[in-house]
């Protein structure tokens, strides 16, 4: 996987109903095989949400990620290490951030609004922190706004 050439996978994307798991596989793989682009992998931002709720920590992640697994295979070795691996658990969590936009702190929507002014001057459907991935992503590899 080459994120200089194109985005990792949307953070909508589940896999075992997590959301943003599919797209952290693809950015630690892009990091292992020294392909990441701009992207970063290190456990913070976004990712920050996925290791705090399964209780996994990043560099045990990262370094299992480096043997070379499938997505199936990540997925059952998350499965018996998350702390919260009910279904219902992780529909809640995924649905919760698929509807996660900025906080209501000033700091935090003058940040969104940059990172979305970035992009875009004229897209008001820009509401949450998957939306401005995906707008990103899209945008940083040719897309029109």
């Amino acid at each position: 996987m080459n994120l200089a050439q194109r985005p990792p996978r949307s953070p909508r994307l589940r896999l075992g109903g997590y959301v943003i798991l599919p797209r952290i596989l693809d950015k630690g793989r892009a990091a292992a095989a020294g392909t990441l682009g701009d992207y970063k992998f290190a456990g913070k931002g976004l990712d920050r949400h996925f290791f705090a709720f399964t209780g996994i920590a990043f560099e045990e992640f990262r370094d299992e990620l480096a043997q070379g697994r499938s997505d199936s295979e990540m997925l059952a070795w998350v499965q018996a290490r998350a702390k919260n691996a009910e279904p219902w658990t992780i529909a809640a969590w995924s649905a919760y951030h698929e509807q996660r936009g900025p906080d209501s702190d000033a700091e935090t929507l003058e940040v969104f609004r940059e990172m979305v002014g970035k992009n875009s001057t004229s897209r008001e459907d820009i509401r949450t922190w998957f939306d401005l991935l995906d707008l990103d992503d899209y945008c940083s590899f040719g897309g029109k706004p």
